[in-house]
């Protein structure tokens, strides 16, 4: 069964409905250049109303080890996504204390992640990638090498993904989880409730045939 990630959530109620459609985690972003950063305070708000059995993840870029680790706990989150340019050194560090999720943006002519070095993190995150921003573009990912990436490693597959095509890249690149921002709002951090069911009746379709 392919999982889902709903991340850049910044109201309660979006989090509350991502929850009752049946996300496995949400995402709370921390990097402040992006529009759908949020507080500690206000994360801190939304957590208190998040349902068990839902993953709280904090969504770190270029941060420290010390205050990543110092901020999860204190929030009481359940893993830390590193989205930026952290050295294997720093997620090692940081995945000493909590489970990290490490991203890759990547565009079709660039190299391959170096997994292995890496290899402290528990999951993989793989997003598009466009000069100057850390993930949010809206563009899709390379899809033949996230498949074979997923042949070996958990990987979260990010960037572009949408109601019309998420069903698609689940069958072509069968992840450990998808990962939607961008591609259920409304307005940048604003989460649109029609595209959201859309989105999970089409992850739940896809899970469906997988398993036939």
């Amino acid at each position: 069964m392919v999982r889902v990630k709903i991340c850049g959530i910044t109201r309660a109620s979006d989090a509350q409905l991502s929850a009752e459609l049946g996300a496995h985690a949400i995402g709370l972003n921390f990097y402040p250049q992006s529009p759908r950063a949020i507080s500690p305070a206000d994360a801190a708000k939304i957590l208190r109303k998040l349902p068990p059995f839902v993953t709280p993840v904090g969504i770190f870029v270029n941060w420290a080890a010390a205050p990543v680790v110092v901020l999860s706990q204190v929030l009481g989150l359940a893993a830390a996504q590193l989205h930026g340019d952290e050295s294997p050194q720093i997620v090692a560090a940081v995945a000493k204390k909590i489970p990290v999720i490490k991203a890759f943006r990547f565009a079709k002519n660039d190299k391959p992640p170096k997994f292995p070095s890496y290899r402290a993190a528990q999951a993989f995150l793989l997003d598009s990638a466009d000069a100057g921003k850390f993930g949010g573009t809206g563009t899709t990912t390379d899809w033949n090498f996230a498949r074979t990436a997923a042949t070996s490693h958990h990987i979260l597959l990010a960037g572009g993904l949408t109601p019309e095509n998420v069903a698609e890249a689940i069958l072509a690149v069968r992840p450990y989880a998808v990962d939607v921002a961008s591609g259920v709002e409304s307005h940048p951090g604003k989460k649109d409730p029609g595209k959201l069911r859309a989105f999970f009746s089409e992850v739940a379709r896809a899970n469906s045939l997988l398993s036939k």
